[in-house]
């Protein structure tokens, strides 16, 4: 018997997206809908498996927890990147860690959801007309605005083709971004201060490392319009929380759409929930149909080949 834990399956769908009857031999599932919390609780709910599924990193997987999980063998994640997976403690501890594909536009996708969300005040609009009201905002033109792309990689080159075809005035810029590769994609390369100071939708597609960990402040929001807004479906730590939340409490910019946060889930109190001018989504940029499809099938490959002695897609 080969007991298989699903962590982190908000939706308890997983089973929806997979056939674990791929898998050789008997196998015993079991799929957590909540969230298990700190290392203690996951370490106590993992003690007895060998395989364990995590969806992105919604679960950490440091040295202290993989070595109080003394039966697990196999360690999957969702994509082929998670920051939250302590792979050379993995390796020592005899735990092999395998990865899955994952889409390439479905965050792209919420990020034009969130933009558009944000300044033409869906949300507000859709809560007035339930309650019996009419037309209380005014939006604002994407065409012949300006988009500020934070980071011009596989996402954020997308995201700036679309803000294209909308008709806006696309510039970009992170650390290591040169003119030549901001040329490729079609926009103009501009310095940080720039982007800030003239964007009026400033939207972040960098990986959250200890070089971005914080990258945006204080100082980059005061350089914002009063009539700009951030949108971040990237990782919520890139983004200074409370210098953010100052700055929409203050009404310093016109707004934000966020889907990413320092601690996910999001806390019940959290004062981002009660902030203003907020459009706010539960970390859904890969939350679809399509990616999960990739996501669970290929998962229960990884499985399948590992327990047949030749592993796929190693990370570790």
């Amino acid at each position: 018997m080969i007991r298989i834990a699903v962590l982190d399956d908000y939706q308890s769908v997983a089973a929806d997206f997979c056939d674990w009857s791929q898998v050789p031999g008997e196998v015993d599932v079991v799929e957590f809908s909540q969230h298990l919390g700190d290392e203690d609780a996951v370490a106590a709910a993992l003690l007895e498996f060998d395989v364990v599924v995590a969806m992105r990193e919604r679960t950490e997987f440091r040295r202290g927890l993989l070595q109080r999980l003394p039966n697990l063998k196999l360690l999957v994640t969702t994509g082929m990147r998670n920051k939250s997976i302590d792979t050379e403690a993995a390796a020592e501890c005899g735990i092999t860690v395998c990865g899955t594909g994952s889409g390439a536009t479905a965050t792209v996708e919420l990020t034009w959801g969130l933009i558009l969300a944000a300044v033409r005040h869906i949300p507000r609009e859709d809560a007035g007309m339930r309650a019996g009201g009419w037309q209380q905002t005014i939006g604002t033109d994407l065409a012949g605005a300006r988009l500020g792309v934070v980071g011009l990689g596989r996402l954020g080159s997308r995201v700036a083709t679309i803000g294209q075809a909308f008709g806006m005035d696309v510039v970009a810029w992170s650390q290591n971004l040169t003119d030549e590769r901001a040329a490729e994609v079609g926009v103009r390369r501009v310095e940080r201060e720039e982007l800030f100071a003239t964007a009026d939708v400033v939207t972040i597609h960098l990986l959250l490392s200890e070089r971005t960990r914080g990258l945006i402040g204080a100082d980059d929001l005061a350089l914002m319009k009063h009539t700009a807004v951030l949108v971040n479906t990237s990782r919520g730590p890139i983004v200074r929380q409370q210098p953010l939340i100052d700055a929409l409490t203050e009404d310093r910019i016109a707004g934000a759409a966020l889907d990413v946060y320092d601690e996910e889930p999001l806390p019940a109190d959290h004062p981002l929930r009660t902030a203003p001018r907020t459009v706010l989504t539960p970390h859904l940029g890969y939350v679809t149909r399509g990616t999960y499809e990739v996501f669970y099938g290929e998962a229960v490959e990884d499985v399948a080949a590992f327990v047949a002695g030749s592993p796929i897609r190693v990370l570790a």
